[in-house]
């Protein structure tokens, strides 16, 4: 095998072991979030941002940031703190590859 496609297949067998658990995300979104953000991050109270289709990077960093305080909300804290890095992957990528609002232009 040449070496262009052993980096390849290592990449793509690493990059499969960290993919997200929509499954877990999704379970989690029901434990934690779905009270404010709706099961499935389409939150109907105008308080409560909509998660759905946002992209995961985003998502990711907003948790993290109110995980570590750079970001402040005492109720967001409160929930984000507990949070692994996991489960902080697995909620941003459920979020992400939910519909989100339609805009009609």
């Amino acid at each position: 095998m040449n070496r262009t496609l052993i980096t390849a297949v290592l990449l793509a067998v690493g990059f499969g072991a960290n993919a997200a658990d929509l499954e877990a995300g999704k379970k989690k979104a029901l434990e934690v979030c779905a009270a404010c953000h709706g099961p499935d991050g389409n939150s109907t109270a105008p308080d409560f941002p909509r998660l759905a289709g946002q992209h995961k990077d985003y998502l990711a960093k907003s948790l993290r940031d109110y995980k570590s305080g750079a970001r402040k909300d005492p109720i967001m804290s409160g929930f984000a703190t507990p949070l692994s890095a996991r489960d902080i992957e697995n909620l941003s990528a459920y979020y992400a590859a939910q519909p989100g609002l339609r805009h009609k232009y």
